[in-house]
């Protein structure tokens, strides 16, 4: 009897509500992590969590310390005695999630290849948790780097466990972080992995982000055909700034403030104006995705739609139109006033106990390996040159500690780059695919330099657009993609 009819679990989704004092985006990562649910799923049986036996240090021989690391597996299309290709998901910076087991254009192309499909969450998200909690020195062990090394451990034990073929071709997927993690594994294990699909993968750790907003902006007059979006957001930037100047208490009440400004730090004021420009972040980032909505009601919240509001007939001004979107961003994550406290966000993320939206987890990676940090400094205009690079530093050093300067930050990215390759990553056998309104298709390979290392940029499409289920709203250009990453797996899979 197959693995995946052994046992059913029925899992009862819950809405998940922001505690008031985190940030419901943040750091380009929404809550939950960059990755959404699938869209198309009915509530048809998932398969069951297993626990893997993993090493907590792999780059100490003699720490033999071992922790229990959650994957799933669907062998519904597998034939153990004529066996296909592995396809591992590679977990990223939020919680596994089952129902991708079910849905998405890898099972769509695990269908046709006869392949069986394996999920492994990334150690110290989602309930994978290596550590008793959450210190700072018990982070020391969440890197990429340990990460790839869990891969690695976990394919060679499940090749022997499973009883695959030595001749066995694993082909790695993975989207946002996972996706630059599905090109490194290919590229330090090639042994281990015989191809890879990185979606929406930053290969380039850069500390000032600050091309993010840039793409944000340049997404919106794409999307609309025009200049009268941004020419209105950047009349409701002026507004904003002269009002919280001049007639502050009309801000504190069209944006729905929890405290008056006339409380507020020098840092609190740089996190309510990231708060405002990460409204516009979140909603370009995921434009038009095929996911699951967390209700229904917002799941026409595009790009046009909201740039529609702003820029549609009445005598409200701008900055009022900006708060009317800050007010569905607020209801839609269950908020009932902007906390933009910057101690209490700062307090939410010294929490080193399990539990929370793992934004602490994803802080640390950006200050010991990436940067990503996404700065007003590209588009002043727009946002105001108001949360600069050394607002996101300061967050480091108040979370984890002083040593977290921009030197140590700086020498961290230059690491990472030196390490992987940065955007010259020398691979093969890696599919590049990035959306042209995904912000962070800047820090990623669009471009074809090798036929081995295929670039695919589709333009108007989102982050991770092309890893959702198919659906009669996907664009030309996403329809074709989809078919050229299963041309390039068919030729990779049938190559010795």
């Amino acid at each position: 009897m197959r693995l995946f009819n052994l046992l059913t679990l029925f899992i009862i989704f819950e809405a998940s509500y922001s505690v008031l004092s985190t940030k419901r985006f943040r750091l380009g990562r929404g809550n939950g992590g960059n990755l959404g649910a699938p869209g198309g799923y009915d509530g048809e049986p998932l398969p069951p969590a297993r626990w893997f036996k993993q090493k907590l240090d792999h780059s100490t021989p003699t720490n033999v310390q071992l922790w229990k690391q959650r994957y799933y597996i669907n062998d519904t299309f597998f034939d153990y005695d004529n066996q296909g290709p592995v396809f591992l998901m590679i977990g990223g910076e939020g919680p596994a999630d089952p129902r991708w087991m079910v849905r998405g254009a890898w099972i769509e192309y695990a269908q046709k290849f006869k392949a069986l499909c394996i999920n492994l969450e990334h150690r110290y998200y989602g309930e994978s948790h290596p550590t008793e909690d959450l210190s700072t020195k018990n982070l020391q062990y969440l890197s990429s780097y340990q990460a790839l090394a869990d891969l690695a451990n976990f394919i060679t034990s499940m090749n022997m466990e499973l009883r695959l073929n030595k001749d066995i071709k694993w082909i790695a997927f993975g989207g946002s972080y996972p996706g630059s993690l599905a090109a490194w594994l290919r590229l330090k294990y090639p042994h281990l992995v015989h191809a890879a699909v990185s979606s929406s993968g930053p290969l380039l750790a850069k500390v000032n982000f600050m091309e993010y907003f840039e793409v944000v902006v340049n997404a919106l007059r794409e999307k609309t055909g025009g200049e009268e979006c941004v020419e209105q957001l950047k009349l409701a930037h002026y507004q904003i700034v002269t009002l919280i100047r001049t007639n502050p208490e009309i801000i504190e009440k069209e944006f729905k403030l929890c405290k008056p400004f006339s409380e507020a730090t020098t840092n609190d004021m740089k996190n309510f104006y990231n708060s405002i420009a990460d409204d516009f972040a979140d909603l370009v980032q995921y434009n038009e995705d095929n996911r699951i909505g967390a209700d229904k009601r917002y799941l026409n919240l595009t790009i046009n739609t909201v740039c529609n509001m702003i820029t549609g007939e009445g005598s409200d001004p701008a900055y009022k139109k900006v708060a009317n979107f800050n007010s569905i961003i607020l209801e839609k994550t269950n908020q009932t006033c902007l906390d933009y406290s910057y101690d209490n966000m700062i307090n939410e993320l010294r929490k080193v106990s399990w539990g929370s939206d793992e934004a602490r987890q994803w802080t640390y990676q950006t200050c010991t390996e990436f940067g990503f940090y996404q700065t007003s400094s590209g588009e002043v205009e727009v946002f105001g040159n108001l949360f600069p690079i050394n607002f996101f530093i300061k967050q480091c050093q108040d979370i984890f500690g002083n040593k977290f300067d921009q030197n140590f930050i700086t020498s961290a990215a230059h690491w990472t780059n030196a390490y992987y390759g940065a955007l010259g990553i020398s691979v093969s056998r890696v599919v590049f695919v990035h959306g042209s309104v995904d912000p962070w298709h800047a820090l990623g390979v669009t471009t074809t330099e090798t036929n081995d290392t295929p670039a695919i940029y589709i333009h108007g499409t989102a982050h991770c657009a092309n890893m959702y289920p198919s659906s009669d709203k996907d664009s030309s250009e996403l329809v074709e993609a989809r078919v050229e990453i299963e041309q390039y797996l068919s030729s990779w899979i049938n190559l010795p």
